[in-house]
């Protein structure tokens, strides 16, 4: 059964306990401040249907599991960072030190960012066309918000 991380922003509190349990720290939550209002959206790979990371690796080195999740091979990986640049959300990351792209793997299917949020504004969910609709609502708004193409 494909899982899916879903994120429901009115209900982070910016605790900043996803970024903190990430082993890959590939968790930034952002917060949005406009007047009076202020929220806060945690950002993690939203492991696409359409991945342009997969689509612009020369080498390979990003695949999907048996869950759909967008996974790096780091020894196929030769650090060309267009990954990097296709992701539309910026959800993936190159660490200089270790000279690796970082992205979400989401544990190995069970992501310590949805077991430890206080108010579930991080769940992993059974992909129903009902949260799918909800994900694809959310990157939506960020398209609009970073005014992508």
């Amino acid at each position: 059964m494909n899982m899916n991380l879903l994120v429901t922003p009115r209900l982070c509190i910016n605790c900043g306990t996803c970024e903190s349990v990430c082993d890959q720290v590939a968790v930034d939550v952002f917060t949005f401040e406009d007047d009076d209002v202020s929220v806060s959206v945690p950002i993690m790979c939203m492991q696409c249907e359409d991945a342009a990371c997969l689509d612009v690796c020369p080498a390979n080195a990003l695949y999907r599991d048996d869950n759909s999740t967008v996974l790096v091979d780091s020894v196929k990986c030769i650090g060309c960072k267009l990954c990097v640049n296709a992701c539309p959300f910026g959800n993936i990351e190159y660490n200089y030190s270790s000279k690796q792209i970082v992205k979400c793997d989401l544990c190995d299917g069970a992501p310590d960012c949805a077991k430890y949020c206080p108010t579930r504004a991080i769940e992993y969910v059974s992909a129903t066309d009902s949260n799918l609709a909800k994900k694809n609502a959310l990157a939506m708004k960020f398209k609009d918000i970073f005014e992508l193409e």
